[in-house]
């Protein structure tokens, strides 16, 4: 009996599998490959459990669990981590030597595999970038059971074709192909349908001897939207986060000192000593500065994380508690299109489900989370119309169906709605040469071949 802890996750996506292995080498890893391909078995790689499209959760056939692979080393400048290690982990560890991994993704307890099959990001992707930008090397075991390390610059041995890329700050909606490409940039973000990754060097950077931090709220969201457009050009800006009204009262519960005239709130992090600067920005803006939280301490900006963490917890807690998936956006528009697509959302949600949803996420990269509370499952049913009907206005604008969480089993479906069949064609084609009997991650991004 295999524990549904690994037939799961955060979304509330369920699995099934024949068979659970815990490899703890690459060359254990390396044997199950080859049998799987030999007997023509899928495989699944799982992970932490937190991801939100499904891509984890095996739909029959063998499930791998990397949770042995936990090595964490930390350097100057780099980090060495299995593909278990957590988020959280990588964090402590580079701080005790005054350094910092880049990429922020909201779930710390995520694992480097994990995201790194996701190309995720997060908070400070406004500033760094995404996952893929911030990995100097991965080991990786394919299908056949070959096991390889590629360094950055180490270029695929055949040709790739390009495919169009959206005009956002952030994609992982698919394989990423162009010709002359590396090895690291095709198997970050291919959701672990092309290799199992056991481990990668991460790049680390300084801890910033100064930070302005701020919880800043306004009454009026206009006032909000206002800020970001006049905010994303300040130069060591590197968070800037949005929280609507109705994620506000979300939250009310567990932090009653939110302002009740408070009509939405920006959270912003900027590199540097600029207190001055951020005082005149903040009252040109007509932000509520007696309102707002500001950062003294390491332990004010976790607790604004938390803070912010907490919107994706308290929707997952009513999912759970109304028995159903959770309902959320992870499309992204190009930055001048931010404004036309937060109006569209509003307009189908107060039409479609008033007062029954939140909006929150990484504004600074046009790249907000639409999470819709339905409470019954009729409501659930309409709500997973609207989120392909929101998918398209994002394609329609010039943007991408995912910009952090991959696609996964869940959302696979969207892959048509930002590429031609020749793009996705060539995909499958880089799918067919590492893995030409479609085991490995079988069902997402793709449909399972037929039998």
């Amino acid at each position: 009996m295999i524990a549904p802890a690994y037939l799961t996750d955060a979304s509330g996506y369920k699995g099934t599998a024949d068979r659970l292995l815990i490899p703890a080498t690459e060359d254990e890893i390396s044997a199950i490959l080859r049998e799987a391909g030999e007997r023509l078995i899928p495989v699944t790689v799982t992970g932490a459990g937190s991801g939100l499209t499904g891509g984890r959760v095996a739909q029959g056939g063998w499930v791998v669990s990397l949770e042995k692979f936990r090595h964490l080393e930390i350097f100057e400048g780099r980090a060495q981590a299995g593909a278990a290690v957590s988020l959280i982990e990588l964090r402590d560890a580079a701080a005790r030597t005054r350094q910092f991994y880049a990429p922020d993704p909201t779930e710390i307890t995520a694992s480097v595999g994990g995201t790194i099959a996701t190309n995720a990001s997060g908070s400070r992707s406004f500033r760094y970038g995404s996952t893929r930008r911030h990995v100097l090397a991965l080991r990786a075991v394919f299908m056949d059971g070959r096991i390889a390390e590629f360094r950055r610059g180490d270029k695929v041995e055949f040709s790739v074709p390009a495919i169009p890329v959206p005009n956002t700050t952030k994609y992982t909606a698919g394989y990423k192909l162009e010709p002359g490409m590396d090895w690291i940039d095709l198997l970050c973000g291919s959701e672990g349908t092309l290799a199992v990754v056991t481990g990668a060097e991460l790049k680390l950077l300084s801890i910033p001897q100064e930070l302005f931090t701020g919880v800043i709220f306004f009454s009026s969201d206009e006032d909000a939207l206002r800020a970001v457009d006049n905010w994303r050009a300040v130069p060591d800006l590197r968070m800037i986060e949005y929280v609507d009204r109705n994620s506000l009262d979300l939250l009310l519960g567990r932090y009653p000192e939110i302002p009740r005239k408070a009509a939405a709130a920006l959270l912003i992090e900027s590199e540097g000593d600029e207190i001055e600067a951020w005082e005149e920005r903040l009252t040109e803006a007509g932000a509520l500065i007696e309102a707002s939280w500001f950062a003294t301490t390491a332990a004010d900006r976790e607790r604004f994380r938390k803070f912010r963490h907490s919107l994706p917890e308290l929707v997952i807690e009513f999912i759970q508690k109304h028995g159903g998936l959770k309902m959320g956006t992870d499309f992204a528009v190009p930055i001048d299109r931010n404004r036309d697509m937060l109006a569209y959302y509003r307009r189908r949600l107060e039409a479609e489900f008033p007062g029954q949803y939140v909006i929150y996420g990484h504004i600074g990269d046009a790249h907000v989370h639409v999470n819709m509370l339905p409470a019954t499952p009729e409501q659930a049913s309409r709500a997973n119309e609207l989120l392909k009907e929101f998918a398209m206005e994002a394609v329609r604008l010039g943007g991408t169906v995912s910009a952090e969480h991959g696609l996964g089993k869940r959302k696979a479906g969207l892959l048509s709605l930002q590429y031609a069949p020749e793009h996705i064609e060539a995909m499958m084609e880089v799918k067919r040469r590492l893995d030409p009997h479609w085991l490995l991650g079988r069902g997402t991004l793709f449909p399972a071949p037929a039998a």
